[in-house]
């Protein structure tokens, strides 16, 4: 089958961000590329005009494509001719500057990918949540966790039942990078997660509590009703938080609880959840993505594990790429939400119709459902922990 079919060639690729020293710019446009459905051919790399320049034979961008701002990449890459100029924009930057590049450039009619979380507070995205629908453009967000085969299958297990009604759900993200100053060293990624005036009204819960409160989203479908939260600094001086921990009322009568830390002696990139159902639970560990357990009170215990056999769902198998015993992980679940847009993308561009609300990938909708999430996070902390509705006209349902 031809590439991207019937569109039958590569989808052209822009990159913000991911100049020299960054993590996720990297990620990003490996996942782009990985399945051989698209090509890096553009970026403005950095802020820096010098930095952006001299980042660009890293990713292999010709010169002439290598752009000193955002704003002028949008302005030249509109003028090249339709079978030149890029399809869609990655947007790989600190979260104060998602709102302004994802809306230059999806006004302009490009596809956008933006990294979470989505914006810098809820205005920001609901704005660019009317701007998305206006336009028509694809629009994703890269909650990536939700790209892991083992996490298709518990989204896939929730919804048929398997599990019965869902009562309970424990998601949580540990790390301990930030046990000390590292922002008072001026250490890159650590200075602007923990500056207000860049990441956000939330610092360890904007960051990583996004993705935990997602995943249980993504693979329950329950709707969440209030919440009840406490934040904390543990670091003397650091002005955001790096603790923290929230209890979530669904609508259902379940309950949730998200638990974040960047403190943790010794912890890496612990996210893990467990979800409780009257039938059955679940609990799959991110630094261990290809086994998941199942449990049944009076039955073994179930170890299910990604390509493991027909007992796997479509879905689950679809974003597998090697058989049963060869790992796969990060850069793979990240490819698999690239994957998933790029079927939209192709759609767009062909003319057929596409529901960019119900996508399996995380959309604009939930981009601003985590950004509701950290608002009502911060605001119950500030009142000591008080209930507050979570409900948004915006979220998914």
């Amino acid at each position: 089958m031809s590439v991207n079919a019937p569109l039958n060639r590569k989808l052209r690729m822009g990159l913000i961000g991911g100049g020299q020293g960054s993590f996720i710019g990297r990620v990003h446009a490996t996942a782009g590329i990985l399945d051989n459905r698209a090509e890096l051919v553009a970026g403005a790399l950095s802020s820096d005009p010098v930095k952006a320049k001299a980042s660009a034979p890293d990713y292999d961008i010709p010169a002439d494509r290598a752009y000193t701002s955002y704003q002028e990449m949008a302005e030249k890459e509109a003028k090249l001719p339709a079978d030149k100029r890029i399809d869609f924009v990655s947007v790989a930057t600190p979260n104060h500057t998602h709102f302004e590049i994802s809306k230059c450039f999806a006004e302009a009619g490009f596809n956008v990918i933006c990294d979470k979380p989505l914006t810098f507070d809820l205005k920001q995205a609901e704005e660019l949540a009317a701007i998305v629908k206006k336009t028509g453009v694809v629009f994703g967000v890269s909650h990536n966790y939700t790209g892991y085969p083992l996490v298709r299958q518990a989204r896939e297990m929730v919804r048929n039942g398997e599990l019965g009604e869902i009562n309970a759900i424990r998601a949580f993200y540990i790390q301990g990078w930030l046990r000390t100053k590292l922002e008072a060293d001026s250490q890159k990624q650590a200075a602007w997660r923990t500056d207000p005036s860049k990441s956000g009204a939330a610092g360890c819960f904007g960051d990583i509590a996004t993705h935990a409160y997602n995943l249980g989203r993504f693979i329950t479908g329950l709707i969440p009703d209030q919440i009840s939260c406490h934040l904390k600094s543990f670091v003397e001086g650091r002005a955001l938080d790096d603790y923290g921990t929230a209890v979530i009322k669904f609508t259902n009568g379940a309950l949730g609880t998200v638990t974040a830390s960047q403190i943790s002696h010794g912890r890496e990139n612990e996210a893990w959840i467990e979800i409780d159902g009257t039938k059955g639970s679940l609990e799959w560990h991110q630094e261990e993505p290809n086994k998941m357990l199942y449990r049944v009170n009076g039955k073994p215990h179930q170890i299910y594990t990604r390509a493991g056999g027909p007992y796997l769902s479509a879905l689950s198998s679809a974003s597998s790429r090697l058989p049963s015993g060869h790992p796969e992980a990060f850069f793979e679940a990240f490819a698999n939400i690239y994957s998933s847009v790029y079927d939209d993308i192709v759609k767009r561009a062909t003319g057929k119709p596409f529901d960019g609300a119900a996508s399996i990938y995380p959309n604009v909708m939930d981009g601003v459902d985590g950004m509701n999430f950290i608002t009502q996070s911060v605001a119950s902390s500030q009142q000591n922990g008080a209930w507050l509705s979570l409900k948004h006209p915006l979220c998914r349902s």
